[in-house]
């Protein structure tokens, strides 16, 4: 226990001392210092910042939890998000440098008009406020707690363990939002990241060791072999939980989204030193995103093979924690506790961040008081910060835990994903969408797709398996892609009768250097090929 106390201590110390080097002579009283981290973001940051920001316990458990009950299917949440990512480098991100932006609603509303940027930014911050902040902290506490016992440890109750967890987590994690700014948090975010990194490989090393007695060739080899069924990336068994088909669908909406225009993604790019470095920084993470399977899929597998014997399909939350206790050594214990809280930390932190950065730039400064100050701004983006922790704080316990934790997360944001995709595509690519159709889009999108998602669930799926003739549920990243297309094919329609007739123009000198990195495109293509053959080669 002491060796596992000063190991856990040892490493969260070390992240905030170097996050404090790092920071300690910045000032945070300018826009661009507190929310963009100066624009002054290296490569090897950002990329850093890019992974810990997106993958936490949810990943870990979640996703693990998802192979042990099904098959490998659940790494096209990674595998296609890199592809995703490489769009970001090449197009999306030169762009939004070229623009100076700071925020996705702030070009929407240079686009069309202060109006569509304001609903925008209300639909992000709702989303992150009573979503993902509440949800991270909330899985975050009871991955933490499940994967050490704390309740038998310290004598105390769930409840009582998920309370003393959610605060603890969210206040460390907001003194690096709130008092660093984007510069401390991506910081941070890169050391847990190399930690991450590290503990999340060796504990599938270990296991595969433990499995072949000494050899982990011979130990995949057994593992494949004998759970082949399992190593199927389709996704296509009876009832699959991510059937194949949602790849060519919803989940293209779900991932250019999420990785070209969610504000907690793009905020790293934007905040980069010049285009080189965030080209850089975005596609060195899309080469860690295909690492990622073997992090967040392929220890589920393992478990299975250890423990399928012991451990039934309702008991697939067990499963990472499980393989853990199994092969890990006693004195990694604290070093491993420290990342996942580590894991958390960053995603909860940069989330907040960004919401600070939406409210200050997109409705304070755009609505509320419009001559505020840099030093006003800052104010005002701490206290928000201050206000939406202490909010996601107190919602996170309460949240239902009965039902899938990720999958309820994943529904809440596909809600908005897809309005919001189709009218930024639509305002990059067409000049004469409007915006009265944008503001439509927006607004009646996200009802559209909760009327067939939520409250008629069950009589829209009972329609659609009677028309198609088939038991299986339609996922619900089909009805995602689905009103991506009627919003897009909605606003182009209203605006042929109400065209746009003002045009946004773009600023003629950005305010970073604009040189593209001159291997983007190179390793651009590296990484689509990857992701190919890793379909191709696995595809049964």
């Amino acid at each position: 226990m002491f060796v596992t106390t000063v190991s856990f201590l040892g490493f969260t110390l070390l992240v905030a001392a170097i996050s404090y080097l790092r920071t300690r002579h910045d000032r945070m009283t300018t826009w661009d210092a507190y929310f963009l981290g100066g624009r002054s973001l290296t490569a090897w940051v950002i990329a850093g910042s890019l992974m810990l920001t997106n993958l936490s316990t949810e990943h870990l458990i979640g996703l693990n939890g998802d192979a042990f009950k099904h098959t490998i299917a659940v790494t096209a949440w990674e595998t296609t998000a890199a592809l995703a990512m490489v769009g970001m480098a090449l197009y999306f991100l030169p762009r939004f440098l070229r623009m100076g932006l700071s925020t996705l609603p702030e070009y929407l509303a240079k686009r069309f008009d202060q109006t569509t940027g304001v609903i925008a930014a209300v639909m992000f911050l709702f989303s992150y406020v009573l979503a993902i902040l509440p949800v991270v902290l909330l899985f975050g506490a009871s991955g933490i707690n499940t994967l050490f016992e704390l309740q038998d440890l310290f004598g105390l109750s769930q409840f009582q363990v998920t309370w003393l967890l959610v605060w603890g987590v969210g206040m460390l994690g907001s003194l690096y939002a709130i008092f660093g700014g984007l510069k401390a948090v991506a910081i941070s975010d890169t050391v847990n990241g190399v930690g991450f990194l590290f503990v999340g490989l060796l504990v599938p090393l270990l296991a595969l060791v433990q499995i072949g007695d000494g050899n982990p060739w011979m130990g995949l080899t057994e593992v494949y072999v004998e759970e082949r069924p399992k190593f199927d990336i389709t996704g296509d068994e009876p009832g699959s939980f991510l059937p194949f088909g949602v790849l060519f669908t919803g989940m293209v909406v779900n991932q250019i989204f999420f990785w070209c225009a969610g504000q907690q993604i793009i905020q790293r790019g934007l905040g980069a030193r010049n285009l080189k470095e965030g080209q850089k920084g975005v596609l060195i993470a899309a080469c860690f995103k295909l690492l990622g399977p073997l992090v967040i899929v392929l220890p589920g597998v393992l478990a299975y093979h250890l423990f399928k014997d012991t451990l039934g399909p309702e008991d697939y939350l067990l499963a990472y924690p499980a393989l853990v206790k199994a092969v890990l050594p006693a004195w990694l214990g604290g070093l491993f506790a420290a990342v996942m809280v580590g894991a958390v930390l960053s995603t909860f932190n940069s989330v907040l961040n960004s919401s600070a950065t939406l409210f200050c730039r997109d409705i304070y400064a755009a609505v509320l008081r419009p001559s505020a100050s840099p030093r006003e701004l800052v104010k005002a983006g701490r206290a928000c910060s201050v206000v939406l922790a202490i909010a996601a704080m107190s919602i996170a316990p309460l949240i239902d835990t009965s039902g899938s934790l990720y999958n309820y997360l994943q529904r809440i944001n596909a809600t908005f994903f897809g309005p919001m995709l189709a009218v930024l595509l639509l305002g990059m690519l067409d000049k004469r969408v409007s915006a009265f159709s944008a503001r439509a889009g927006l607004v009646g999108g996200p009802v559209l797709f909760f009327l067939l998602v939520f409250s008629f669930d069950e009589p829209v799926q009972a329609f659609l398996q009677g028309l198609f003739g088939t038991a299986d549920e339609v996922h619900f990243l089909h009805f995602l892609g689905l009103v991506f297309v009627v919003v897009v094919a909605f606003m182009l329609l209203v605006s042929r009768f109400r065209p746009e007739r003002s045009h946004y123009v773009e600023p003629e000198t950005p305010p970073v250097d604009m040189t593209p990195w001159r291997h983007a495109k190179a390793l651009g293509a590296f990484v689509c090929v990857c992701t190919v053959v890793c379909y191709v080669l696995l595809a049964q």
